[in-house]
């Protein structure tokens, strides 16, 4: 039979309190009968099941089907809509070149989903099927589209975003929404809470000074490599016991080593590029079981900051050279790559990613990159990435660290 050839169907919508049996006794009612199960969805909230059957069927059964159906869901307390017709019955599974648009606020709005809604139709998408993929510490809803290009609902609902403070989205479905990724990561303010360079700072007494270029270099005022040197430069004659104490002093971002771990377990490869520097952050990298990395190295001589770095600068270039390396190493093609970063030097392998995410980021940066986190939760990357909460719960991953 065509997929697309036409059917005698049934359209079963039931709704009531949840509780044990009530799929069971169901399909029992329709097992006697001459029928396909085309389609099914089944949710639970709050208690309250709501559970939808798209049935294929003679059409000289239709009434007693009907009539058996209502007196178990009489028998069950249950509410029941039933609906036959004949028409072009398409499953969602034969579609091809369906998007997943993910939607993630701490304070959803109807009118949020409904302008939403409004773009999708307005560029001649369907709404297939929505889910909610996370409701804490931020609601996450994914939907399923078709009818509408990656890249042109994407234009449609980028606007939307900062109009509702809310995060979008937008990435084609297919098989390899599921394939393995290499996962990048910035450190500073993304992996991290601080910016390393800026506790240094504090130790030597040169914190403003500090911020101020690191501020600078951050919105792209300024080139990087210059910025970094001359910061660097600001921490000659600190004794090197400081690093020891500035690692005492960063912390995961909230939601980090969840992020890390669920990856990992996943078949995942989480990696580090960063402008600050490996002699903090390396024991952090470890206790993650992180091993590709990359950063900037503070010289010492005697037990002293020369306030010089040691090799090359890790800057915007280097960080899409890092991009490109290690998905290599790892034999990740580059449209399965994730880059993750707030700043104006994360904007090369933001670009360069198959899916850039601009964490908390500078307004250049959230410009620029494929989707923009706000919530303070590094974790929410998995929902862009089509993971749900429960799948991180089940994992045992759900800390908070």
């Amino acid at each position: 039979m065509d997929k697309k050839s036409a059917y005698y169907t049934g359209l079963i919508l039931v709704s009531g309190e949840d509780r044990p049996g009530i799929t069971e006794a169901l399909f029992s009612t329709l097992s006697p009968f001459s029928l396909t199960i085309i389609d099914i969805e089944q949710v639970v909230i709050r208690s309250r099941l709501i559970l939808t059957i798209l049935i294929s069927l003679d059409r000289a059964h239709a009434s007693a089907i009907e009539s058996d159906l209502n007196e178990k869901a009489a028998s069950l307390d249950l509410d029941i809509a039933i609906a036959f017709s004949e028409q072009q019955s398409e499953s969602i599974a034969a579609k091809t070149g369906l998007t997943h648009v993910v939607i993630l606020s701490q304070d959803l709005k109807p009118a949020a989903l409904a302008d939403i809604a409004s773009a999708i139709a307005g560029v001649s998408g369907n709404i297939e099927r929505i889910q909610r993929t996370a409701s804490y510490p931020v609601t996450a809803i994914e939907c399923v589209v078709s009818g509408a290009p990656t890249a042109v609902l994407k234009e449609a609902l980028t606007p939307l975003a900062s109009q509702h403070s809310v995060d979008i989205a937008v990435s084609p479905g297919g098989l390899m929404r599921w394939a393995k990724k290499l996962v990048l990561m910035d450190v500073d303010s993304t992996l991290i809470s601080q910016e390393v360079i800026e506790l240094l700072g504090a130790k030597a007494g040169v914190q403003a000074q500090v911020k101020e270029i690191t501020d600078r270099a951050m919105a792209g005022e300024i080139d990087f490599e210059a910025s970094l040197r001359e910061r660097v430069a600001l921490l000659k004659g600190l004794p090197e016991s400081v690093i020891d104490e500035v690692r005492n002093e960063i912390s995961l971002t909230p939601g980090a080593k969840t992020l890390v771990s669920t990856l990992q377990k996943l078949g995942h490869t989480v990696a580090v590029v960063s402008g600050g520097f490996i002699n903090v952050i390396e024991p952090l990298l470890t206790s993650l079981n992180i091993v590709l990395f990359r950063a900037n190295t503070l010289e010492i001589v005697d037990g002293v900051l020369t306030g010089q770095v040691q090799g090359p600068v890790i800057d915007r270039a280097a960080k899409a050279t890092a991009l490109k390396d290690f998905a290599k190493q790892e034999g990740v093609e580059l449209e399965q790559t994730v880059a993750i970063g707030d700043g104006a030097n994360d904007l090369d392998m933001i670009a360069l990613a198959g899916l850039g995410i601009a964490f908390n980021a500078k307004p250049a940066v959230r410009a620029a990159a494929d989707s923009a986190l706000s919530a303070p939760y590094l974790d929410s990357v998995l929902y862009l990435l089509g993971i749900t909460r429960e799948d991180v719960e089940e994992s045992g991953h759900s800390s908070r660290k």
